[in-house]
């Protein structure tokens, strides 16, 4: 089995910074690309940001020039630097894998997801 453990959330004032963490685990073989995605309160679940293993990365609109996310070395850990937080970004964000093959079936390829991380960026 896959999981994704999140951590980094928090409460921060606007113009302040956090960084989330994913890690991936289980018996992975590969991973075609991670990302962050995030729910406000009676809002749809909306892309934040996603990196391949090639390292090409896209990012909503909204967040551009403020977050950024990584990948080191395209391993299964990602990371999203969010820098000048604005009470808009307050979410749950979560943490997903996507192309996903495991050891045990390395031809298929699933999609995963965290259990989520509060963040909350007061005004």
């Amino acid at each position: 089995q896959v999981q994704l453990v999140e951590s980094g959330g928090g409460l921060v004032q606007a113009g302040g910074s956090l960084r989330l963490s994913c890690a991936a685990s289980g018996s992975i073989f590969s991973i075609n690309a991670m990302g962050w995605y995030r729910q406000a309160p009676g809002k749809q679940r909306e892309l934040v940001a996603a990196i391949t293993r090639g390292v090409i990365t896209n990012y909503a609109d909204s967040v551009k020039g403020r977050f950024t996310i990584s990948r080191p070395d395209a391993k299964n850990t990602v990371y999203l630097q969010m820098n000048s937080l604005k009470p808009e970004d307050t979410a749950v964000y979560y943490c997903n894998a996507d192309g996903v093959a495991t050891t045990q079936d390395v031809l298929r390829r699933r999609n995963y997801w965290g259990q989520g991380t509060q963040v909350t960026v007061s005004s």
